[in-house]
């Protein structure tokens, strides 16, 4: 199970960039390796570096369907003459080395020794025994050498690598078959409210559909997490001390989302004080500012605030640092992108904004950036339908329109 490091009270508001730091540095990675078939390892992070034990490509081969020959035998400023020696295709053995000559070869078919060049089969003519090669041909054309891609004994991966796609296609080149894996933080999720029902159950008076938790499961999912869903906490000290503790057990965070401010309805920041310690953080974000982050019972716990896209936007720059160090690897930086305004915004200093917006293609290659309407940080129409955020620094909160500010598309926070 991770656990928190020491930390002390805090009151004043955070930084955006300081609380995803402060959450991340106070988690320690999980422990537990898992050796995985490499079918099973996408989106795993890796236990250990990766060292090639062979060269990629393993031989020298033709990049293409042409004529291997050494350049040597080439006139340098007139038109070649060379016998057809044979033939190989990939996966045929070329055993002996190639004289004066010509040979046949097909893309992916070993080079054999002697030959160091291959000229495209769309520059030769060939009347069967004899080969004719133009001049102005490029010595070493067409051919990849042994160990061009990967030599041996390179480590292709780092440890602390979050495996993709295009990583087990590279241990697979490599003859891996399976590959040892950090196993995944396990995260008891909680939304909490007297008001919450699950979905599909009919709704009672004053009540609302819970969305946050798909919300959250769904984010933590991509963030490649263990969930153990544990429901709704209803708004009772006492319950909601006991289920926080039950749940600490056997998991590296315990992760909330709602009743982390200071209204009289908000308990778990009392149940977090009789448990283990809270350093209660008001982050200087909009939306978002009430983020609780403290221990249950030696484990991590994160708060979350209750409005939707507030849930949304902490994830993103708080806890998406704070899995990744859970996980063992390194928190990849956001890089926005940079979009126009079509539309001017008035916000106040000292508190980082992210606003919902819709990009459209311009003529001078820079995205247009469109406001949507709904603004408030229950609206989860907006997140659905918007591409991204626009982000509005603390020390330049007035935007006027066509101004050129940093972007975060969706699919950059989603992982």
């Amino acid at each position: 199970m991770a656990r928190l490091k020491g930390i002390g009270p805090g009151r004043a508001m955070m930084t955006v960039d300081e609380a995803g730091r402060r959450a991340a540095s106070l988690a320690a990675p999980v422990a537990g390796v898992q050796t995985l078939p490499l079918a099973e390892a996408d989106g795993r992070v890796l236990a250990g570096d990766i060292v090639a034990g062979m060269p990629l490509p393993p031989f020298a081969n033709s990049a293409v369907d042409g004529y291997a020959l050494r350049f040597d035998d080439l006139a340098a400023n007139a038109e070649t003459r060379l016998p057809l020696l044979g033939r190989v295709a990939a996966g045929e053995a070329a055993n002996a080395p190639l004289g004066r000559g010509a040979l046949r070869i097909f893309t992916g078919a070993p080079v054999p020794s002697g030959a160091d060049t291959v000229v495209m089969q769309e520059d030769v003519t060939c009347d069967g025994a004899v080969v004719a090669l133009p001049p102005g041909l490029r010595r070493g054309a067409n051919l990849r050498p042994a160990g061009e891609d990967v030599a041996r004994g390179e480590c292709v991966l780092a440890a602390g690598h979050r495996l993709r796609p295009q990583d087990l296609a590279l241990l697979a080149a490599l003859g891996l078959a399976r590959v040892a894996v950090l196993r995944r933080p396990r995260v008891a999720l909680f939304s909490t409210g007297d008001e919450l029902t699950e979905p599909g159950r009919p709704l009672p008076p004053a009540g609302i559909y819970d969305a946050n938790r798909a919300l959250l499961r769904a984010l933590l999912a991509r963030a490649g997490v263990e969930t153990r869903d544990l429901g709704i906490l209803r708004d009772e000290c006492d319950s909601l001390a006991a289920r926080l503790g039950e749940a600490a057990r056997g998991c590296d965070l315990v992760m909330t989302s709602g009743g982390v401010s200071v209204g009289e309805e908000d308990h778990v920041r009392a149940a977090l004080t009789a448990l283990g310690t809270l350093d209660f953080w008001r982050v200087a974000i909009k939306p978002g500012k009430p983020v609780a982050f403290g221990t249950v019972a030696g484990t991590p716990f994160l708060g979350l605030p209750g409005n939707p896209v507030a849930v949304f936007v902490t994830f993103a720059v708080v806890a998406r640092p704070l899995l990744a160090r859970l996980a063992g690897m390194a928190c990849a930086p956001l890089l926005p992108v940079p979009v126009r305004l079509g539309f001017a915004h008035r916000g106040k200093p000292g508190r980082r904004e992210y606003l919902r917006v819709s990009v459209a293609p311009a003529a001078d290659g820079v995205p247009l950036a469109r406001r949507h309407p709904g603004e408030g940080a229950g609206s989860l129409a907006s997140l659905a339908q918007s591409d991204g955020l626009v982000e509005i620094a603390e020390d330049r909160p007035l935007a006027e329109a066509g101004e050129i500010r940093p972007f975060l598309p969706y699919s950059a926070l989603l992982g």
